[in-house]
């Protein structure tokens, strides 16, 4: 099991700081992850939101430069805003920078205020999406590169630098449905799965049908995870925020409608009752020692290769953030290597 962290570099209105002094605390905490050994780290993105981090490209160079192990990605880049050739460029200077530490992972969206603002059609994403990944894997695998396709239309490009890892980066798709497992499964790219069901089990099923061998690829599952000294001091560090975060997910979810059960993804009301609820029983939220058996039971039943871990919960203090980072590290990941 890899290890890995989420980090969106969000600065909610509630606990405001400003933008130079936030960025500089994670780009801290991105360092302390690589001392501490953490696998990953994975960067996320929406745009007009109010606090949410548009660029995880830029992220991603100003942390590749900074560490020396810890692998970077995203999850997921919303590739439907993007130029490929562009994506293609970024993406292959980052994996220099980082000598060759760098994961593309990619989505369609699904904010229905993200397609209006950039007054693009929704019903294209997936279209664009496959297009433009296509696209990629060619720049970086070919010498020169035309293509007419739906959205894009190039002409003998040739893209430099190069990427370090051959023949590319490795490429994942971000899924919440059947149709996308079928589309990373054929393609031959890992898996992102976010919060919900373990649909690994399914996308290793699907890959046998391509004639793929599982083994070869890699799937991730997102969780909420946080330490503290104690039980009550974890939810009192957190719960506020993530009442707030996960409120705004509910909007965002049931105004784009994409799979059955959004309308009713956060129906609490009062921060204090998430601990008791259904959901506060599913994170992994507490002590090292209840945390821990948390992961053993996630490490015991998933079929993921990799935790994602939602710790710097948006508009908890950093440094919160990062001691929960270091009593994961120190108290829990021993015992899983």
């Amino acid at each position: 099991m890899k290890f890995g962290l989420m980090h969106d570099f969000r600065n909610p209105a509630p606990w405001f700081r400003p933008y130079s002094d936030l960025y500089r605390l994670l780009l801290d905490q991105c360092v302390r992850a690589d001392e501490l050994g953490y696998d990953n780290i994975w960067l996320t993105e929406h745009h007009f939101s109010g606090d949410y981090n548009p660029t995880p490209l830029h992220a991603a160079t100003a942390i590749a430069a900074r560490t020396e192990r810890i692998r970077i990605g995203t999850f997921v880049l919303l590739l439907p805003f993007y130029h490929p050739v562009r994506v293609a460029e970024d993406v292959a200077f980052i994996d220099n920078l980082s000598k060759g530490r760098f994961d593309l992972g990619v989505g369609q969206g699904y904010r229905v205020d993200e397609f209006s603002g950039f007054c693009m059609p929704r019903k294209e994403r997936s279209a664009r999406l496959a297009e433009g990944l296509d696209l990629i894997r060619r720049l970086w695998t070919e010498d020169t590169v035309t293509f007419e396709g739906q959205f894009t239309q190039i002409k003998d490009v040739h893209i430099q630098p190069e990427p370090v890892q051959q023949p590319h980066p490795p490429i994942w798709i971000g899924a919440r449905t059947e149709k996308a497992m079928q589309r990373a499964a054929r393609e031959g790219y890992h898996l992102h799965l976010t919060l919900g069901p373990d649909w690994a089990p399914r996308y290793y099923e699907l890959l046998q049908q391509q004639g793929r061998t599982p083994a070869d690829f890699s799937t991730t599952q997102l969780h909420f995870v946080y330490v503290a000294p104690t039980e009550d001091e974890a939810w009192e560090d957190i719960q506020d925020q993530a009442h707030w975060m996960m409120q705004v997910y509910d909007g965002w979810f049931k105004t784009s409608g994409d799979v059955a059960g959004d309308e009713r993804l956060w129906e609490i009301k009062e921060a204090r009752d998430i601990r008791h609820s259904s959901y506060g029983q599913a994170w992994m939220v507490g002590t090292p020692d209840q945390v821990g058996r948390k992961v053993e039971a996630f490490v015991n039943t998933s079929s993921c290769t990799h935790l994602v871990m939602a710790m710097q919960v948006p508009g908890v203090d950093p440094a919160k953030g990062s001691r929960s980072m270091e009593l994961f590290a120190q108290e829990i990941m021993p015992a899983f290597r």
